[in-house]
């Protein structure tokens, strides 16, 4: 099992070398960072020297990055202004899509795999004009990204233009086919069911995000702390036509004490789950 831990968890502060291996220390090789400029200046080329060497220092592998999704107004990613792709409005939308190709261009540094990408933001509908706005950004950026060996993963999301069939139907109507999924089963459980999401996403899941919640809230807690059945949604995982990461978003003020400890059990358990559910299946 691929394990990869979020940098999310750590959001408020400035990404470090502390951080990273206190990551790599708990048996953790892979992380995603969240790009946040607060926390990882992903357009600074003196950040990304720095981050490219803390990784080789630790032993780590950027796996993916998760594309900006606010632009900071104070030291904190909560309560920034929203940088969005499918924005209705044309200059804040080109500007949006300039800073997703600053994430992008960190892989000319530092190799990685996947953009995690938000189609839209939490104000926004799957009205017609953000679709295609949508459409307007991902054309250019889908090509962006695999020029640097990055695909972009959409991930579903608990507003309405990021719902699993949005995303579906979006690359169905667009013919954007070198895009691909990340399902967020903390979102899915809030809104329709993990279940439903996986099925509408399969055949194009390629990442995860793995937090639990009590289905009404974006907790971000870790794994079998909320309401999630996990044993359905690793059988799930176990059954999906590639192999999926686990990639563990967790919340800073949901994880306070001893995080990557028990972040190390809850991949543990996991794991042992998944190897469960796979040799039965080989065996059946």
């Amino acid at each position: 099992m691929e394990r990869v831990f979020s940098t999310y968890r750590y959001v408020g502060q400035p990404l470090s070398s502390v951080v990273l291996g206190a990551i790599r220390e708990a048996g953790i090789s892979k992380i995603e960072v969240f790009c946040s400029g607060a926390h990882f200046d992903y357009g600074s080329a003196e950040a990304v020297r720095d981050l490219a060497g803390w990784l080789e220092e630790r032993g780590l592998e950027l796996h993916s990055m998760h594309s900006p999704t606010q632009r900071n107004t104070g030291g904190r990613h909560e309560g920034g202004l929203p940088i969005s792709i499918s924005d209705g409005e044309r200059v804040r939308r080109l500007d949006a899509v300039d800073e997703v190709k600053r994430a992008i261009d960190v892989a000319e540094r530092i190799p990685f795999k996947y953009l995690v990408q938000h189609l839209g933001s939490s104000r926004q509908s799957s009205d017609a004009r953000f679709i295609d706005a949508a459409f307007n950004s991902l054309e250019h950026l889908a090509i962006f990204a695999k020029q640097r060996g990055v695909t972009i993963a959409l991930e579903n999301t608990t507003h309405e233009i990021g719902a699993p069939l949005t995303l579906v139907n979006f690359i169905k109507e667009t013919h954007l086919n070198d895009l691909r999924f990340c399902l967020d089963v903390g979102h899915a459980h809030i809104e329709g069911g993990i279940a439903a999401a996986f099925e509408a996403m399969r055949e194009r899941l390629v990442t995860t995000h793995i937090h639990d919640n009590h289905g009404d809230e974006d907790e971000h807690l870790l794994p079998f702390e909320g309401t999630i059945d996990w044993d359905a949604t690793l059988q799930m995982i176990a059954e999906a036509p590639v192999a999926l990461p686990i990639v563990m978003e967790l919340k800073e003020h949901a994880t306070q004490t001893d995080v990557l400890g028990r972040a190390r059990a809850a991949f543990d358990r996991m794991e042992n789950e998944l190897e469960s559910k796979r040799a039965r299946a080989a065996r059946s």
